[in-house]
């Protein structure tokens, strides 16, 4: 069965059309036309100001990959101290304060973002955006000089300082969103008109994420809108990966290959069970429903209520097997 698969899905995987990929990066996305009878069109539809909006927000996010490891293992009374789980503090503050190992490494960011700083006119920003950026690389500066010379920092001066460049990071957002919409928006127009209407409702999009940006992931939000919405809930996929792989258009061919054999075969090999069927096309894996059942429901599976188990689940309900 298994090399039967795989080969059906090899040669299906040539034949998927039209289908864009979307590796998702700093850049705001590079996107993959796949269609029949024409090569590969790849672009990067986003425009600049995109990845400068976002890079200076992402100052604050430098600074604490720096400074993590000696920060104090304890929670300290923050306002938002009863969010912080104290085991994961302890396991990123791995080397603790009595150290100052991050004075160099926080001086030679310094100097990434003096650098920033002295070049953001000739950015030509929007005025609104570059007055965040400079409140951010400003904050950050005043931070990293206020530490360097005193040679200490804890997690309440940290978050008083992050705390201050908040209100310009949402602008930064707002900037950032905007353009990456508008990029991609016209990227879809183009590709329908070249794609065709008819062809275009039948369109596949696969959107590749690391998994902390998997869930209302960017690209799929302004995407979902531009296809077919009887077919977008089947047809847009976003694709988990542990990393963005070496060879992504392979990846996700590959895995829309089994998700189209599977919708399929869902029919043809559970013809009398469309609870199942359903299942089966889905993320699901069909044993998972029997090991819950055996396992007493919920239990076994902190995500899955007992009702959504019991209603989900068209073997409850039958006699368990004796263990093996």
């Amino acid at each position: 069965m298994r090399a039967s698969y795989a080969t059906l899905k090899s040669e299906l995987s040539t034949r998927l059309s039209p289908v864009i990929v979307v590796q998702n990066d700093a850049t705001g996305g590079r996107f993959t036309l796949i269609r029949d009878g024409s090569p590969p069109e790849t672009t990067c539809p986003v425009p600049e100001l995109f990845e400068l909006a976002k890079s200076i927000s992402h100052v604050p996010q430098g600074l604490f990959s720096i400074l993590a490891p000696y920060v104090s293992d304890t929670v300290p009374n923050l306002p938002n101290a009863s969010r912080i789980d104290p085991h994961d503090l302890d396991m990123v503050a791995f080397k603790g304060p009595g150290s100052v190992d991050w004075v160099g490494p926080l001086q030679e960011y310094a100097t990434t973002l003096t650098t920033a700083r002295r070049q953001l006119v000739n950015a030509h920003l929007p005025r609104e955006l570059e007055l965040s950026c400079r409140k951010i690389l400003d904050e950050s500066l005043t931070f990293v000089r206020d530490s360097v010379r005193n040679e200490t920092f804890d997690m309440a001066s940290f978050t008083r300082f992050s705390a201050a460049t908040y209100p310009s990071i949402r602008t930064n957002m707002e900037y950032a969103a905007s353009a990456q919409i508008s990029g991609v928006e016209g990227l879809m127009r183009k590709w329908r008109a070249t794609v065709g209407d008819e062809q275009w409702k039948d369109l596949y999009t696969v959107v590749l994420s690391i998994w902390t940006t998997s869930e209302l992931n960017q690209a799929s939000i302004i995407i979902r809108r531009c296809m077919n919405p009887a077919k977008v809930a089947t047809h847009l996929i976003d694709l988990s990966t542990v990393e963005i792989p070496r060879d992504p258009i392979s990846v996700a061919l590959d895995n829309l290959a089994r998700i189209v054999a599977d919708n399929v075969s869902a029919e043809m090999v559970l013809p009398t069970d469309p609870v199942v069927a359903d299942a089966f096309k889905g993320k699901e894996d069909l044993l998972s429903v029997e090991n819950l059942r055996q396992l007493g429901g919920p239990a076994g599976a902190p995500t899955t209520s007992a009702s959504a188990t019991e209603s989900a689940c068209p073997l409850l309900g039958k006699k368990a097997r004796p263990p093996v």
